[in-house]
């Protein structure tokens, strides 16, 4: 393989070298000689692999869900304070060019 040929591998293949070197006890130098990486590349997949390994985890989606009604509620607290802030503002206003006409400004 040439300096300039990119690999790329399916998340299904990293996960097996993942699993080679962690069930099977296969040395990470020998992993990346098999396929063409650097070890930097198996160590990120490893970080990825366990930073995100607590959605394996969730019971059929429930702390998904859970996360995804919290961000509900937030966004529909935040459009009722935005509309709000809009009648505020649409009430200031009008208020300004009552008393522009009433100065004889306008």
């Amino acid at each position: 393989m040439s300096a300039n040929e990119r690999r790329h591998f399916s998340p299904e293949e990293k996960v097996a070298m993942l699993r080679r070197h962690f069930l099977e006890k296969v040395p990470i130098s020998e992993l990346c000689n098999q396929h063409g990486i650097t070890p930097n590349h198996f160590y990120n997949w490893q970080k990825i692999f366990f930073e995100n390994g607590t959605a394996a985890f969730a019971v059929n989606g429930r702390t998904s869900q859970k996360a995804e009604a919290v961000k509900d509620q937030k966004i529909a607290a935040l459009q009722t304070k935005l509309q709000r802030k809009d009648e505020v503002i649409a009430e200031l206003l009008e208020d300004h060019v009552q008393l522009k006409k009433s100065l004889g400004e306008a």
